[in-house]
């Protein structure tokens, strides 16, 4: 007998070797879309010397899978609660693979681009699903610790990615970044059938399929026209059709999420004036980072001279802080509230990135990249966790799974919408992210556009959230972070419900935010 078949669901305890099968699982399966969310912007230099890619392309193989990520990751949660929360993950651990391997294998740009749509879907299966497993599968009085462990070493494994991924790209092939997958796959796989046991709940009502398909048509027509407007122009007839389509698409979703009985995206989520406030900052803030992101080690690589390694060794401290002061600024925010740390922190990371704005034809690390990175992540930190902090209590206590999925969707979209439009703002496009003397100038609007948005999102905190709605009273504590160890990169730290829902809302919405 397996140790599996003799497990329940719900008793499991940590320090069994069930309960470390179960954690090594979902670290595992977890690291495969963390590795994944920080490494291929390493690469892009890489992959568009190989295939001869314009800007476009690039842009495509970064969008194309955080689209799809986006708009089926809170599906991904309510599939597992209906058909088993171990089936669901497993599928998206091999369907993850299977992409990840077409990625590696792909003889053009275009297959890359169409297999990196398909693992957003799998990374939308396998990253709610993590969580989901630990919720479900320990014992309540194990339950903190075992998504505290969690999120802890699965952050390290994201912050480990650009190291490990720029060793891949420089002395084996950026191909290596996707082909690494399979022998974690494999090892998941192996785990979790012989310990993971499987769970599901009783769910009554439609699965929301339109509102997710509209959600992707919508986002994917949108991003389309702000990619092509870069090269075809803004007056163009395809760029107008497929801006309008995505546009009427996404108030066909609103529509269609208001009439459903079971709505991936509850809209009266958005009744609660903190909620719809910490999504705006959270727009804004991840539209900057996502910003950031694209264009920082391709500007480290192709004007800064930096190897794909020592671009990712770059990044390292920025990391390194997010992780080490994430759980401080958690227990800070539970005791002075949020609004004041996500002000400074708009205030911090508009700052730092200013910083990087000025590092020029020739940036030096030490004087220009390096403090501008910990000014940023300082203020990162003091944005993203206090963030979800104001998500978890502007809704009530059986509702906070879903409203952290939704926070975390936004964040991606953010981040999607923002790769599609800055190279367009900032007058970038074909073959000028190779070029120093084009890519340069363009790297500095960039991030001064960036320094304004965060701007923003701390205005946003200041002006749209009440004291009183994120300040602790002696009678009112505030909600927690379950996950207090944190890498909140590419979205806010993600939360599980506290019991489970119905419908579209999943049981177990989670991730440690690469």
């Amino acid at each position: 007998m397996t140790p599996v078949a003799s497990a329940e669901a719900g008793s499991v305890r940590l320090g069994t070797p069930i309960g470390r099968g179960v954690l090594a699982t979902t670290i595992l399966g977890s690291a495969m879309a963390f590795l994944d969310g920080t490494v291929v912007n390493i690469a892009l230099p890489r992959i568009g010397r190989q295939f001869g890619a314009s800007l476009a392309g690039l842009q495509w193989t970064v969008t194309g899978y955080t689209l799809t990520l986006a708009a089926f990751v809170l599906v991904g949660g309510s599939l597992g609660d209906r058909f088993g929360r171990r089936r669901v993950f497993l599928i998206g651990v091999i369907w993850f693979a299977l992409a990840s391997l077409a990625c590696g294998l792909a003889p053009n740009l275009e297959v890359l681009i169409a297999f990196r749509a398909i693992q957003g879907v799998g990374s939308a299966l396998l990253t709610p699903g993590a969580l989901a497993l630990i919720q479900s599968v320990f014992h309540p009085d194990d339950r903190a610790k075992a998504v505290g462990a969690w999120s802890g070493l699965a952050s390290i494994a994201g912050a480990a990615g650009p190291l490990v991924g720029g060793y891949l790209i420089e002395y084996a092939s950026w191909r290596w970044i996707f082909l690494v997958n399979l022998p974690l796959a494999a090892a998941v796989v192996a785990i979790a059938l012989r310990y993971v046991p499987e769970s599901r709940e009783l769910v009554i009502g439609h699965f929301d399929l339109p509102g997710a398909v509209l959600c992707a048509v919508g986002l994917g027509g949108v991003t389309y026209a702000l990619v092509e407007a870069g090269a075809k122009g803004l007056g163009s007839a395809s760029v107008l059709v497929t801006a309008l389509g995505g546009v009427a698409a996404l108030v066909a979703f609103v529509l269609v999420e208001r009439r459903s009985p079971a709505p991936m995206m509850p809209l009266s989520l958005f009744a609660s004036r903190e909620f719809s406030a910490a999504n705006a900052l959270t727009l804004t803030a991840y539209g900057a980072l996502g910003a950031l992101f694209f264009f920082f080690a391709t500007y480290l690589q192709v004007v800064g001279g930096y190897t794909p390694l020592q671009a990712g060794l770059a990044s390292l401290p920025m990391t390194l802080v997010m992780m080490t002061l994430s759980s401080r600024v958690g227990g800070l925010t539970t005791k002075i509230g949020a609004r004041r740390l996500m002000t400074a922190g708009g205030a911090l990371t508009a700052i730092g990135t200013l910083i990087l704005a000025t590092s020029g034809h020739h940036p030096d690390y030490w004087t220009h990249i390096l403090p501008g990175l910990l000014v940023f992540s300082l203020g990162m930190v003091m944005i993203a966790v206090p963030v979800t902090v104001t998500v978890l209590n502007s809704t009530t206590t059986d509702r906070a799974g879903i409203a952290s999925g939704v926070n975390n969707a936004v964040a991606r979209a953010a981040g999607a919408l923002a790769v599609a439009a800055f190279p367009l703002l900032v007058g970038l496009k074909g073959d000028g992210y190779a070029d120093p003397a084009k890519l340069e100038p363009a790297f500095s609007k960039a991030m001064v556009l960036s320094a304004v948005l965060f701007a923003v999102s701390g205005a946003i905190a200041w002006f749209g959230i009440r004291d009183a709605a994120t300040m602790p009273t002696p009678g009112h504590p505030l909600e927690e972070p379950q996950c207090t160890t944190c890498l909140p990169i590419g979205s806010p730290p993600l939360e599980p419900a506290h019991e489970h829902g119905s419908g579209g809302a999943p049981a177990g919405v989670g991730g440690a935010a690469v």
